[in-house]
């Protein structure tokens, strides 16, 4: 049996999850989400991991391989640390399996990532670190509209006459939307607006990948996103790109889960050649 603990430093959340993995069956035993609003994420790492453990009810002295990914290189308690293209990879997968791909919509960027059925990346593409299709762009744009974060989605499945934004500049973009607010644009078309441009570049990064068809998984911060998830269905159809996008409750855990399955993973290969050495 092996005990794997996986933590995914964001750029908005720190993200823990705790497997057991026996005998070819993989069970999750625990999860934890803490957004990081200015607080330190090497601590919020720890209260993560500690969380987990409690909640899975087992000792810290049982855990076998602690994985980070993401901004978790510097985790000094960690066993090792992931890549976050592969662990969002292998987590997609684990959530939905049979997927071709995995959208993940961070706090900073976006990234389309194809994969085959056990989680390895084909090939990926990723915005660029301005490009105004990210999380933090989206809070930043509901906080000047005076509109919580969880009513973002709603709101803009709402909207009947949606204002495109324009600009790929974050700071442009912004700029757009208070020209907007000025014209008397109503805020769920203003939002609606900003999910079809995220929309647009997150299928032309889909389209870059090489995939034509099959299910994408969206992952990150935004994956729970209703609003974004149905403009990125109508991007899909405009586009004319034979693959369906879907979301999971638990799709923000997906880095973590990743990293804790190949925590796993390098865990046993370790043992083994440690066993052989020995024999």
């Amino acid at each position: 049996m092996t005990l794997t603990i996986g933590i995914d430093v964001g750029s908005g959340a720190v993200k823990s999850t705790l497997f057991r993995v026996e005998d070819g069956k993989t069970e999750w035993l625990a999860k934890r989400c803490e957004r990081i609003r200015r607080r330190d994420p090497m601590v919020l790492a720890q209260e993560g991991r500690d969380a987990v453990i409690e909640e899975a009810g087992v000792s810290p002295q049982d855990i076998d391989y602690i994985a980070t990914t993401g901004e978790g290189e510097n985790v000094k308690f960690a066993t090792g640390h992931f890549y976050s293209m592969t662990t969002h990879a292998r987590g997609g997968v684990f959530l939905q399996p049979g997927i071709s791909a995995v959208v993940d919509v961070g706090a900073l960027n976006g990234r389309a990532i194809y994969v085959d059925e056990r989680g390895k990346v084909l090939a990926y593409k990723m915005t660029s670190q301005c490009a105004s299709g990210s999380g933090q762009f989206l809070e930043n744009i509901a906080r000047y509209l005076g509109v919580a974060v969880e009513e973002i989605g709603q709101l803009s499945k709402s909207s009947q006459d949606p204002e495109k934004c324009s600009s790929i500049c974050a700071v442009l973009a912004e700029t757009d939307v208070i020209n907007m607010v000025s014209r008397g644009i109503a805020t769920p078309d203003i939002l609606k607006g900003i999910h079809l441009s995220m929309a647009s570049r997150i299928v032309k990064l889909l389209k870059v990948t090489g995939i034509k068809q099959g299910t994408a998984l969206l992952t990150g911060g935004l994956a729970l996103d209703v609003g974004l998830l149905a403009a990125i269905q109508e991007e899909m159809v405009n586009e004319k790109v034979g693959v369906q996008a879907v979301s999971h409750p638990d799709s923000i855990y997906a880095g973590a889960i990743g990293a804790a399955l190949w925590g796993a993973f390098r865990h046993e290969r370790l043992k083994e050649l440690q066993e052989q050495v020995a024999a």
